[in-house]
């Protein structure tokens, strides 16, 4: 145990990641959004953008399954509710400016609360791997970009290496910044009440940790009498976690060269692995893949049966739920919006050339 400190985010002794813990936690929620939530937060207000409060819709997509669609934050994806405390704290802690790596999410919604907040930021990306939905956010809200050669690792370790010496760091192995996004599991439960489980994308692997988290203080209050089983879904080509899972190896298998349609979780090296294999046990779930088509297939049907319009690494869940079959109350946390991946959605029109044949076709 540490004193809190807003620059440490590793323990010192045996470099392994940290995590907040919360004293004298009490359920008092009252307002709206993630600091609605303040007293379960190691901070009681700060910057904001209206997050949180995110769509919990009943899907026709299967029995007992639920979508929590984080893609309706404001800067559409779940990043928002880690940003709102992490620019905070960075703001607390004296910083003029921030700095993340992205696969473009992480961007766009660090880029939108630095405005806020009044600070610069500053976002490493990996050249030619990011949407340009996201790439264009982040320009709009004036961050400075920077590109680099190879995939999200790569530019992960430019900001571990180098940019914590020089601005605030708002990557998920900041623990403080992962306290917000511990509140999607506070909105679930004020919903539906503990699920049987959650089914989480999984990217650098801090979000998955984060909602376990946020399940665990309600069950240490008494709140939830049983907790959901955590279940981590990566795709195919960027599975470190879910191959080890198969084999049933203590380490991910990192994979060098990730590949799959659903950029936010192309990621060969998740940070956050630790937290994220603890949550996973803890809970009694486990990790599973699933295919570029599987993802595009769900994409569409959540879509065109639901409504709800995902990004390909938000669909994964989806894709994870309806393959699965599970049984019971199921969440499956949509993490982004479509509109940050437009590209990957095929478009196809028919063309008329009358009023006529509008109607005709019409009339079918």
């Amino acid at each position: 145990m540490f004193a809190p400190n807003y620059r440490l985010y590793r323990c010192p002794k045996c470099g392994g990641l940290l995590e907040v813990e919360v004293s004298n936690l009490h359920w008092t929620p009252k307002g709206r959004g993630v600091w609605r939530y303040a007293s379960m937060l190691p901070l009681k207000s700060g910057v904001s953008l209206g997050e949180g409060q995110t769509p919990l819709v009943k899907s026709v997509l299967g029995e007992g399954l639920y979508v929590k669609f984080d893609g309706a934050n404001p800067t559409g994806s779940f990043k928002d509710r880690g940003m709102a405390l992490g620019v905070t704290v960075a703001r607390e802690s004296g910083a003029n400016k921030v700095v993340v790596a992205s696969t473009g999410n992480t961007a766009a919604s660090a880029a939108a609360y630095a405005a806020r907040a009044g600070l610069r930021c500053y976002v490493v990306l990996p050249r030619g791997n990011v949407a340009r939905g996201k790439l264009v956010q982040a320009a709009l809200h004036g961050a400075e970009l920077v590109m680099v050669n190879g995939y999200f690792d790569k530019a992960l370790e430019y900001v571990v290496n180098y940019g914590t010496r020089y601005a605030y760091p708002l990557n998920s192995f900041n623990p403080w910044r992962l306290e917000g996004q511990k509140t999607l599991a506070f909105e679930v439960y004020e919903e539906l009440g503990c699920p049987d489980y959650v089914v989480v994308p999984v990217g650098n692997a801090g979000n998955i940790s984060a909602i376990w988290k946020g399940f665990k203080e309600l069950a240490s209050l008494g709140l939830c009498n049983k907790l959901p089983k955590m279940i981590g879904v990566q795709a195919e080509g960027a599975a470190p976690l879910a191959d080890a899972w198969e084999r049933g190896l203590e380490e991910p298998l990192f994979v060098d060269e990730p590949r799959t349609v659903a950029s936010a979780i192309k990621i060969g090296r998740p940070i956050n692995w630790p937290k994220a294999l603890r949550a996973v046990r803890e809970s009694g779930g486990f990790f599973v893949k699933v295919s570029d088509g599987e993802i595009i297939k769900a994409q569409r049907l959540l879509a065109t049966k639901d409504g709800l319009g995902a990004e390909p690494a938000g669909a994964a869940s989806v894709a994870a739920a309806l393959k699965l079959g599970l049984r019971g109350t199921v969440v499956a946390v949509v993490t982004g919006h479509a509109l940050k991946d437009p590209d990957a959605v095929e478009v196809s029109a028919r063309e008329v050339r009358n009023a006529d044949e509008l109607a005709e076709l019409l009339e079918r």
